[in-house]
């Protein structure tokens, strides 16, 4: 009985949050790598990307609600997420015209590229944080929990319960619809196979025909769609604040490097070895330690690594390893 107590407590404190987390992440790092596999820079707006697109669903999620409309067990922010991407997609569009279109013109280097990013996410994130304020914003609704602690303790008579919250649930199971949509895309219709023929090789795609605007049009779609699923994933998840989305993004930068800058397979791959590593290192396993020794037996200290504050330490650990030793990432992707 120790031992699936002890396997419960891994459960509930790493390998859920773990796989939800990691979920987040790789939908962000997809984003990433989706931008600079086919656009050839670095994103640093990306992350305030996702806060605006939670911030539009949230905006929604409250009109929905003011008006009695909700969805049931499910957060209400599920009906609003089509309008967050909208606005998003719109406002990427928008930016990429007055901005990054004018350095494509002028076959400006990626640097440059990179530096206009910066820009844009200073303004964007001026702009979060004017429209909603600062502060935690929590606007999850509908059922809790999937699983409760209680009621999975009073079913297996183990002393550990399981709690698997519904937004957890959510998020892995959406994770995987966006995921496989994706490849879909991706790899059985035209307009994916252009996308991919463009970002193998540029000159022989337009060569080819392929209508360069279209494939920067749709990549921003999609990468929209991407960070304000992310972002609205997240803020359910844990809870919606403007300046921890901006520090979401080493995490998101450090899945998509590790995994293979540009290769949508190692963004996920990443993502979860990212997501795995902070829980992990971070996690204190007295509990579960204590289940698998002697019998009334407690181990001494928290048997901790690293203090929770130093969870994005642990990604920018990860991410000067990979840098150092192997900057083509796990599965081969674009070199930094």
């Amino acid at each position: 009985m120790d031992v699936l107590n002890a396997v419960v407590a891994l459960a509930n404190f790493v390998l859920i949050p773990a796989t939800a987390y990691g979920a987040q992440l790789a939908l962000g790092a997809l984003g990433v790598t989706l931008i600079y596999g086919i656009l050839r820079f670095s994103n640093f707006a990306h992350g305030d990307t996702m806060a605006f697109g939670t911030m539009i669903t949230i905006f929604g999620t409250w009109a929905l609600q003011a008006v009695g409309v909700t969805f049931g067990p499910l957060p209400t922010a599920l009906l609003a997420l089509p309008f967050g991407i909208a606005i998003t997609a719109a406002l990427m569009i928008g930016t990429d015209r007055v901005v990054y279109s004018f350095y494509r013109e002028k076959k400006a280097k990626p640097v440059i590229f990179v530096i206009a990013s910066l820009g844009v996410m200073f303004i964007m994130n001026g702009i979060v944080r004017f429209l909603i304020g600062v502060d935690d914003q929590r606007f999850a609704d509908g059922e809790r929990f999937i699983i409760r602690a209680r009621d999975f303790r009073e079913m297996t008579g183990l002393d550990e319960g399981l709690a698997f919250r519904t937004t957890q649930g959510i998020t892995i199971v959406v994770a995987m619809i966006c995921v496989i949509a994706l490849f879909w895309f991706l790899n059985r219709t035209r307009t994916g196979k252009s996308m991919r023929a463009f970002s193998d090789n540029e000159d022989l795609a337009l060569l080819s025909g392929i209508n360069p605007d279209r494939v920067v049009l749709v990549t921003w779609i999609i990468v929209a769609a991407l960070a304000t699923t992310a972002g609205v994933l997240y803020g359910l998840d844990k809870s919606f604040k403007p300046f921890t989305y901006f520090q979401l993004l080493l995490p998101i930068f450090a899945a998509a490097i590790v995994g293979g800058l540009g290769n949508p397979l190692g963004a996920i791959l990443g993502g979860f070895l990212i997501a795995f590593s902070e829980v992990g290192v971070t996690y204190a396993f007295r509990k579960v330690v204590g289940y698998l020794g002697p019998e009334d037996w407690q181990p001494e200290g928290l048997l901790q690594l690293l203090s929770t504050d130093y969870k994005f330490a642990v990604s920018f650990g990860i991410l000067l390893i990979v840098l150092l030793f192997k900057p083509t990432g796990i599965m081969k992707g674009k070199s930094v």
